[in-house]
């Protein structure tokens, strides 16, 4: 197992499931009951005598208790997963607001919904029901119009997810962690929002955390309005959610840290790990442009990689050769064939060879490149580069730790903040990393650039 995530995994070894089976008698953050768990006692009461609305289904919605700086985009996404919002009217003054949908359906589902979960919006618990209005009429008033802009903002693009939600990925901090939480248990919670693709956990800072994927910034925004400040059981486990700057997660493995719901064919990680084409051309790939890699039939731990000459053959086996993967040091020698052969055609061979000899990803195509000047022996720290201007420091921390590296320091170039170093717990974590995060989506059409470096934070 992987250095740094040994803690991860003590917190588990005490089982939940006794936890889950009396979620009957504890506010459970996704019981029907309706109760918040939030709720210290008096809420009940406070509304007791205003939450029986009207029970006849019309399209307007009316939302009451909102905090007093709420904004129209926030109110509508209340409503963008359940269909298109047709008008809003903002009521500030007196901290309500009325949702038109496009369809009855669309309404009763969002009522049927938030009369099982009440939504949270800053820490706010807010209340739903049907309006006595069939259909809103708005005035010109500078509210109104500010509340037509947003709408006009948030359809022109049926979901502008830039506004109604940063991102699609969701950062999960679990605060006062008095029992375990388990990936199932957050899958469950999460996945009455939207499909749940990915999920990493780990621990950072002696803090649980998680990175969850959604399909859409829809169901991450409907999750974070719903879920942030609840908590899983009653009085403890409270979620700190939070959007990530990340644009997607790269999971390697399907097992108790991490899953890829899009990929049931991924290995639990438990068993020795075979040779990975992709890991073996990434690494390779800081020494030369890797054209071919054939993992060998009868032995899976064995690859054939090469290289497009054989200066950077040599200076690939030089700096890789008793380098440890996975636990095991890299031996690396001269094959005694000239090339990998590709399968002829109509003939499968398991996908055991694959050709990268077209790859976008060669480091060294661009004769003279500067790349050149910068091949480094492996070492604990990375050099970084493409990061766009929206991603800081502890997203990128948090990309590597979410993979189970220890990060010991970072810092961006001070003159070009597209450049940094990161410094990780052991040459071995180094590799790891490079092979997991380079060419990375970071999103606004960056890849991360990940190579040694030969200096030190």
């Amino acid at each position: 197992r992987r250095r740094g995530q040994t803690e991860v995994l003590l917190l588990f070894q005490r089982g939940s499931d006794e936890l889950f089976s009396s979620v009957s008698n504890s506010p459970y953050i996704m019981s029907t009951t309706g109760q918040n768990p939030l709720s210290n006692g008096n809420d009940s009461k406070k509304f007791k005598g205003d939450i029986r609305g009207p029970s006849v289904p019309s399209r307007v919605i009316h939302i009451r208790k909102l905090p007093s700086d709420i904004t129209e985009a926030e109110v509508i996404s209340l409503g963008v997963p359940f269909g298109d919002v047709t008008n809003l009217l903002m009521l500030k003054a007196k901290n309500q607001a009325f949702l038109e949908m496009n369809s009855e359906e669309a309404a009763q589902n969002l009522v049927g919904y938030y009369s099982t979960m009440v939504p949270i919006i800053r820490h706010h618990p807010v209340y739903v029901q049907f309006s006595n209005h069939k259909e809103l009429k708005t005035d010109n008033s500078p509210n109104q119009e500010r509340a037509q802009a947003a709408l006009r903002a948030l359809s022109s693009s049926h979901v502008d997810t830039a506004a109604v939600a940063p991102s699609t990925v969701l950062r999960v901090v679990v605060e006062n962690l008095i029992y375990p939480v388990t990936l199932d248990a957050l899958c469950q919670i999460f996945s009455k929002f939207g499909t749940v693709l990915r999920i990493i956990i780990f621990t950072k800072n002696n803090q649980f955390q998680a990175l969850l994927q959604y399909p859409d910034g829809a169901s991450a925004q409907a999750a974070k309005l719903s879920l942030d400040g609840q908590n899983i059981y009653n009085g403890c486990c409270t979620l700190r959610i939070s959007f990530s700057k990340l644009t997607s997660l790269n999971v390697k493995y399907n097992n108790e840290k991490s899953r890829d719901f899009t990929r049931p064919d991924l290995p639990t990680g438990d068993s020795q790990p075979t040779m990975e084409h992709t890991a073996m051309a990434t690494a390779f790939s800081v020494y030369g442009d890797v054209m071919r890699v054939k993992i060998l039939f009868n032995k899976k731990e064995n690859a054939l990689v090469q290289m497009s000459d054989s200066t950077q053959a040599q200076l690939a086996m030089s700096h890789l050769n008793g380098q440890r993967l996975h636990g095991k040091p890299l031996r690396i020698t001269l094959s005694k064939h000239t090339s990998v052969q590709l399968p002829r055609e109509g003939h499968e061979d398991q996908g055991l060879t694959k050709d990268y000899s077209n790859s976008p990803l060669h480091r060294f195509k661009k004769p003279g490149s500067k790349n050149y000047s910068n091949i480094f022996p492996p070492s604990a720290t990375l050099h970084l580069s493409n990061i766009p201007p929206s991603v800081v420091e502890d997203d990128l921390k948090m990309l590597f730790a979410s993979s189970g590296a220890v990060v010991k320091a970072f810092k961006f170039f001070q003159k070009d903040h597209k450049m940094a170093l990161i410094q990780v717990g052991s040459v071995e974590e180094a590799i790891e990393s490079l092979i997991e995060f380079h060419n990375h989506d970071l999103g606004e059409n960056h890849h991360l650039r990940v190579s040694f470096s030969k200096s030190s934070i």
